[in-house]
């Protein structure tokens, strides 16, 4: 294994193609304005670094990351890369995470819009995230614990599942395919939209018109707080613990609630059962 500590890298392609290769307290800043520093590297270690340049990991395979910070200029930081582990790091620059597999992170925070596009495989927990299209059409990913704020967020996901967690992200796990949301917490408008296999298990779930042209969804002990229109046009099997505001035309399933404020029924093709405390149509 070879060390480098301390020092301070700006040109192009400062350490292209590292193999064995740990840095402590370098910085990637400089004049010279160099991208690409870790480019085609493998088993590689970096703590405590500032990163002040763009697309510093590309193509590397083994990579480690810890107590590091990755500034706004340092945009597009992981492509193509495999085989990563990320912690206590300040990830902030944009597009952060890009078509990369085996991926894992933890105690970070990011704020990093168009973060983690077709990644494959991302395990993450105990991480705060600020992102717009957080996560779009990956694949195979396990939350834990992670808060995000943001838009458009886990759009065209598949074959994931959360855990505790808080997201208030509007237009949320639109077209997601077979995921599951467990003991979490969402807000945001028009949830889940278009969604498959999706399930909500003791959840709680706020903001407008959520949960439409759904197949496959569900929601197991959940409460919904200020959700009017809601279920249009799914199929839907659903045990809600709470008031809510409407449900308009379920195209079928069944739906237990607390009570609801308003149920219509103006659609012919809409056959979703709706029971209550106080009745049911």
């Amino acid at each position: 294994m070879q060390f480098i500590t301390d020092q301070t890298f700006d040109e192009e392609r400062a350490l292209y193609g590292s193999r064995h290769l740990e840095a402590v307290r370098c910085r990637f800043d400089g004049p010279a304005d160099g991208e690409s520093a870790f480019k085609e590297s493998s088993d590689v270690s970096v703590k405590d670094c500032f990163f002040n340049l763009r697309y510093p990991f590309w193509h590397d395979k083994g990579l480690k990351i810890s107590g590091s910070e990755m500034t706004e200029l340092c945009r597009a930081a992981l492509w193509y890369t495999e085989n990563v582990e990320i912690k206590d790091t300040r990830m902030y620059g944009i597009k952060a995470l890009r078509e990369c597999a085996d991926v894992t992170i933890s105690g970070c925070d990011i704020v990093s819009p168009e973060f983690g596009w077709f990644v494959r495989g991302i395990e993450m927990k105990d991480t705060s995230a600020q992102s717009e299209y957080f996560m779009l059409r990956s694949e195979h990913l396990t939350f834990e614990n992670v808060k995000l704020k943001g838009k458009y967020s886990f759009q065209y996901i598949t074959d994931s599942v959360f855990s505790n967690c808080e997201f208030d992200t509007k237009d949320a796990f639109w077209h997601a395919k077979n995921v599951v949301v467990k003991d979490s917490v969402i807000k945001g408008e028009y949830l889940a939209w278009y969604c498959e296999n999706v399930t909500f298990e003791n959840c709680t779930i706020t903001g407008t018109q959520p949960l439409c042209y759904c197949r496959g969804l569900k929601l197991i002990n959940c409460r919904m707080i200020d959700c009017d229109l809601a279920f249009e046009k799914s199929d839907v099997e659903a045990d809600i613990i709470s008031p809510v505001v409407s449900i308009k035309n379920p195209h079928s399933g069944k739906i237990t609630a607390k009570s609801v404020g308003e149920i219509i029924m103006d659609d012919p093709d809409a056959k979703g059962r709706i029971f209550t405390e106080e009745k049911s149509e």
